[in-house]
């Protein structure tokens, strides 16, 4: 008589609470063997999609919010630079004693007759008490340093976002690539479960063979170790399942581990055109090439900024202002004060400043040579991966398809023997070396189910149609 999944199913997670026993008293643990229990996809309460997970992850991970905090504060430093061409205002005031006022030599033989041609006199300026106020304005009219610090900025803000989208890139394969995991997982249990359920009849075959005194006990063995593999097969699926969904939790922000009953949509592992569709190289999509662009076209800046420092400057500058003058403490004595103000150009040449301007301009133009030979570089790389990912996807394609022959017809062929051991047709030697080959045949087609999905991924993400699973 056929064994009933539920039967199995019962059996195997009697033997995984054995795994929990000696942890039982943690929380974590307990939270686990509930998971254990909703593992399996006929228990599951929801689905959860696969667009659905990336965009949770992009969501809810710390790094991306903290990435995210990043591009803003270069926006911010950007808007602020704009504020560079406003009027700058400023005002000015001060209250001095001198104590020694400053002494100058004239030469007063100038300005009168009465001395000799050549007669000085020391003569001291000022007064002991000086008080001033000065409203000063600057506008710039020409500087070109100003937009081009400005285009910097606004570049470094570009590849701010180039880096925060190839941290998402990076997660979003992590999560694509965990949600696959899981769902070949899935339906490796399901698989493992007929595996045991199919080992069970050949045992019991033999075990009532044995019972009956018509079979050697290393036959039965053999029945009993081919059974074992398969409920380990079966233990180690659901284990693997289970550190699957945690990390997706993990990856997707969901710190509640008891949330873990959720099942991923089996009808994207039937999309059997996703594996045969050819996809080009999208290479302004794939955020590492297009950040090493951005920091080539920084460094062009740079070097265009280098030379502008040696352009003039022209600021439009205007002077209000009033001085006191007064040998006494006295802020509001009468006839004291003296106002001052002007109105001009200011006009600034720069002639030297101690730089190798050549040497600087030579550096520079070498930084931007090595950023357009990496992303020169990484782009071979990404269209090799795409080209060996599509090779390896056809070769498991057609893999795959000669596993499920092989299994499709030992499954036959062990039906059959398990007929003819029960008429005493055929050695239980025979049905165990069956059932040990089986086993091995699709130990390698759920290893080709993996790689092909993996492979496709791998398609994705160096074509640069990652963004294809989320957007």
């Amino acid at each position: 008589m056929l064994i009933k999944e539920p039967f199995i199913l019962r059996t195997i997670f009697s033997d995984m609470g054995a795994l929990f026993l000696r942890a039982v008293r943690t929380k974590t643990v307990q939270l686990m063997s509930v998971l254990l229990l909703l593992s399996v996809q006929m228990l599951a309460q929801t689905t959860l999609g696969l667009d659905q997970s990336i965009n949770a992850a992009l969501k809810n991970r710390k790094n991306i919010q903290a990435g995210k905090l990043d591009v803003s504060i270069r926006k911010l430093q950007t808007e602020a630079l704009l504020k560079k061409y406003w009027p700058q205002v400023s005002f000015e005031y001060s209250y001095l004693y001198n104590p020694i006022l400053q002494t100058s030599i004239l030469p007063i033989g100038m300005f009168n007759a009465n001395f000799p041609p050549d007669a000085m006199k020391a003569i001291q300026f000022g007064t002991n008490w000086t008080q001033s106020a000065d409203l000063v304005l600057q506008q710039p009219l020409i500087d070109v340093s100003i937009k081009r610090q400005i285009k910097e900025f606004e570049l470094q803000e570009k590849i701010s976002s180039s880096s925060q989208a190839q941290t998402e890139y990076d997660l979003a394969y992590t999560v694509a690539q965990t949600y696959l995991n899981i769902g070949l997982q899935e339906q490796q249990i399901r698989s493992a479960v007929t595996d045991t359920n199919r080992t069970r009849i050949s045992y019991q075959l033999q075990k009532d063979k044995f019972d009956a005194k018509r079979l050697l006990k290393s036959d039965l063995n053999k029945a009993q170790i081919n059974h074992n593999n398969a409920i380990q097969k079966l233990r180690d699926a659901i284990s693997q399942l289970i550190e699957d969904k945690v990390y997706l939790l993990f990856l997707i922000g969901e710190p509640d581990i008891a949330k873990a009953d959720f099942a991923i949509d089996a009808g994207f592992f039937k999309q059997d055109q996703l594996l045969r569709s050819d996809l080009q190289l999208l290479k302004d999509s794939i955020p590492e090439l297009r950040q090493l662009e951005l920091q080539g076209n920084l460094i062009s800046l740079q070097a265009q900024s280098e030379k502008a420092k040696y352009i003039p400057t022209l600021n439009l500058k205007g002077h209000l202002g009033a001085n006191q003058y007064t040998n006494n403490f006295n802020p509001i004595e009468a006839n004291s004060w003296y106002g001052s103000s002007y109105v001009g150009i200011d006009m600034k040449v720069p002639l030297l400043f101690g730089e190798d301007k050549q040497s600087k301009l030579q550096q520079l133009q070498q930084q931007g040579l090595q950023y357009h030979q990496q992303r020169e570089d990484k782009t071979a790389q990404y269209q090799k991966d795409a080209i060996t990912a599509k090779i390896k996807m056809d070769r498991v394609i057609v893999q795959i398809k000669t596993l499920e022959d092989n299994i499709s017809l030992s499954n036959e062929t062990i039906r059959i023997m398990q007929e003819r051991v029960k008429e005493g047709q055929e050695t239980s030697s025979a049905l165990n070396t069956e059932e040990a080959s089986l086993q091995n045949i699709e130990a390698e087609e759920a290893i080709a189910k993996k790689q092909i999905w993996l492979y496709w991924l791998d398609y994705l993400k160096s074509s640069g149609q990652l963004s294809k699973l989320w957007k």
